[in-house]
């Protein structure tokens, strides 16, 4: 068994894991700072680190940087409960082993200590640490640090990702996050939402056009995977898109050449694609209104974005981040108050993380405090109704009661949810509104 440094200021985590690795048999010393941690480092080399992230004046990416000058195959597994995309970036590139969120199960810690034994001999040396920057993707709970853990990874690379998710669920954010740390970050990254270009237009939009080559093209027109050379390209809502132009970007994906409209050759153009969509494409696949060839080639590396509800462990934090950014913006002093965390709490968030933003946005603006009334009456919920059992009756029963509170103003009431206008008519075609 492996030798064991654990780094943790919490002494009755310290002593749950450090009970439950000494049961397994390994050899551990237990350390409750960064100083003492690294005190320890520079005259011993543990093959194995535990240590959490957010300790005293110093944090766990020091300790890491620690471990790996003094053993650089040295696994080091780090421990959070307040994890941002920035520091599991930051702890990929400095050569951390994993990445775990808290609270945790006990068997995740022990299964990532075994990996970390089994791949020991496999380890990279050092990596370039790079300075933490301050958060865009809010968010610590254990699936959106899986979420960070995976951008990590795939940002280096030229992959392609699928984002999927429900609207308003941060797609478009992952995007950025995986164009911001990939080597093309100072490239261009152009996003294309592909659900807002009439059909006939999409392929020169993306692909440009000559002069001439249809009414109204009265010049030469570059596309935006010409324009985005050696950038990064977001096709949003890829869902949408007709299945004649399915085959046409299938064939960019493979070759990476473009031919404009109505031009006589090809053009090769060096581009990253990332893709989103809220629909379901394998079932779009199976009913034949997505091509299976296309969908294979996007899923290269899939995200799925989870929608708030799925994780209400992250409201009240995403709610202290939106208020200190309108509070700003705004001149505004807005508390928020226990009532009102509630109140956010027990809301289930069909607009997601979005709305979520809109509504603080709203209060910020509106209210001198965000309780329970307040949220209320943003929401628009009124007098209560009969219980509904589903998502999808919440859903439909806040679309209904905006589109009253809007005298029927589909655009009013798709700003007020914190949607997008398109996202409103296909959920009023689906409830036959």
């Amino acid at each position: 068994m492996q030798k064991i440094l654990l780094v943790e200021d919490d002494p009755a985590l310290q002593f749950t894991v450090l009970t439950a690795l000494e049961e397994k048999g390994y050899e551990v010393d237990a350390v409750s700072t960064t100083g003492e941690a690294i005190e320890r480092l520079s005259g011993n080399a543990y093959p194995i680190v535990v240590s959490d992230i957010y300790i005293d004046e110093r944090t766990g990416l020091d300790i890491l940087d620690a471990a790996k000058r003094k053993d650089p195959l040295c696994s080091v597994i780090l421990m959070t409960g307040r994890g941002t995309v920035e520091t599991v970036m930051a702890a990929t590139r400095g050569g951390a082993f994993d990445y775990i969120a808290k609270p945790f199960d006990l068997d995740v810690m022990l299964d990532a200590i075994e990996r970390a034994e089994a791949s020991r001999q496999e380890q990279e040396g050092e990596a370039e640490e790079k300075e933490p920057l301050e958060t865009e993707m809010i968010g610590t709970s254990p699936s959106m640090v899986e979420i960070y853990k995976t951008i990590s990874r795939t940002a280096p690379t030229d992959a392609t990702v699928l984002i999927e998710g429900e609207t308003g669920t941060g797609k478009d954010m992952a995007a950025h996050m995986i164009h911001r740390f990939s080597n093309r970050k100072d490239q261009p990254f152009v996003p294309v939402d592909c659900a807002s270009i009439a059909p006939s237009l999409l392929e020169s939009e993306l692909f440009g056009s000559m002069r001439g080559a249809f009414t109204g093209a009265d010049r030469d027109r570059v596309g935006v995977f010409e324009a985005a050379n050696r950038g990064t390209v977001f096709l949003d809502e890829i869902g949408d898109i007709e299945h004649n132009f399915q085959l046409a970007l299938l064939r960019f994906l493979e070759s990476h050449e473009i031919r404009p409209v109505g031009a006589s050759r090809s053009k090769t153009v060096d581009v990253r694609v990332l893709a989103a969509t809220n629909r379901d494409l394998q079932r779009m696949v199976k009913e034949e209104k997505f091509r299976e060839d296309l969908w294979h080639r996007l899923n290269v590396v899939r995200i799925v974005m989870p929608p708030l509800c799925e994780h209400p462990g992250d409201i009240v934090l995403l709610t202290q981040h939106f208020l200190r950014k309108y509070n700003e913006r705004y001149h505004r002093d807005v508390k928020l108050m226990d009532s009102g965390v509630a109140a956010l709490r027990e809301h289930l968030w069909p607009g997601n993380v979005r709305q979520l933003q809109h509504v603080i946005e709203r209060l910020t603006i509106l209210a001198d405090r965000v309780d329970d009334q307040t949220v209320r009456h943003a929401l628009a919920i009124g007098s209560r109704e009969k219980p509904v059992e589903t998502l999808a009756e919440v859903e439909e029963d806040q679309i209904r009661k905006m589109l009253v509170a809007m005298g029927g103003n589909k655009s009013k009431a798709a700003k007020k949810l914190g949607i997008e206008r398109k996202t409103l008519y296909r959920k009023l075609e689906q409830m036959k509104l």
